[in-house]
């Protein structure tokens, strides 16, 4: 059974995650996505309904909120996950579901018929709101994500690099997709999720009290930032 998790996201500047990266890699395992050291890259694409109420509801502080959204790792279609991720304050529930290549390609075509039929809840959600609400394509968003992980509470330490948006594009796998960066260097979003409690060695090796904690979100600093971009 799915429960609603801990999120606190923070800027952190790369000389704090030098620092907490080298303590972190000594005790912690790293996310089995990691290809390096540096981790692994994350692709979304996010959705937004006609009135772009997801986009304005984070702007706005609205307690309850969700976002759909595709996500790939490192350019590849062997893993596609529809999710949809809500928030309640500070906790965080995210429910996922993976879809083929094809099946992503008929979302694109907005042939969307599939997911009506297919036996689970957050495809008949996605059908639903792609129906009803005309929800579409609003941005792609590109990161470099290093990750470590403990079965302790269901910890994961997150920092995620080189947030950008693809200002041409709204296939994920568009090999001629340019991006540009929104936060510049040398900040990154350092991410803490957890179910029920952070173990204090860790929130130790991570000086989490000595971060201000910020309202953070990577769809609304893109999406902001792809309207600037193209005008509108």
């Amino acid at each position: 059974m799915k429960t609603f998790r801990h999120e606190y996201k923070y800027y952190i500047h790369t000389r704090d995650y030098d620092v907490v990266r080298h303590r972190l890699k000594t005790v912690l395992p790293s996310d089995e996505h990691s290809i390096n050291d540096e981790g692994y890259l994350i692709r979304s694409l996010y959705f937004d309904n006609l009135f772009d109420s997801d986009l304005y509801q984070k702007h706005n502080g609205i307690f309850r909120r969700k976002k759909f959204r595709i996500r790939i790792y490192n350019h590849s279609d062997e893993v596609i996950k529809l999710e949809r991720k809500s928030r309640q304050g500070e906790y965080i529930l995210k429910t996922s579901l993976s879809i083929s290549r094809a099946e992503y390609e008929l979302i694109r075509a907005q042939e969307y018929e599939f997911l009506k039929e297919r036996d689970d809840d957050l495809a008949n959600e996605f059908y639903v709101f792609l129906q009803g609400e005309f929800m579409r394509p609003r941005v792609i968003v590109d990161y470099v994500r290093e990750a470590y992980k403990s079965s302790i509470s269901n910890v994961r330490i997150t920092f995620d690099k080189e947030l950008s948006f693809v200002t041409n594009s709204m296939d994920i796998f568009d090999k001629d997709a340019i991006t540009e960066e929104v936060i510049d260097y040398p900040k990154m979003i350092l991410e803490v999720k957890y179910d029920h409690f952070l173990p204090e060695y860790i929130r130790q090796m991570i000086q989490l009290d000595a971060h201000q904690r910020s309202a953070i979100s990577k769809y609304v600093l893109c999406r902001m930032a792809s309207i600037q971009y193209h005008g509108f």
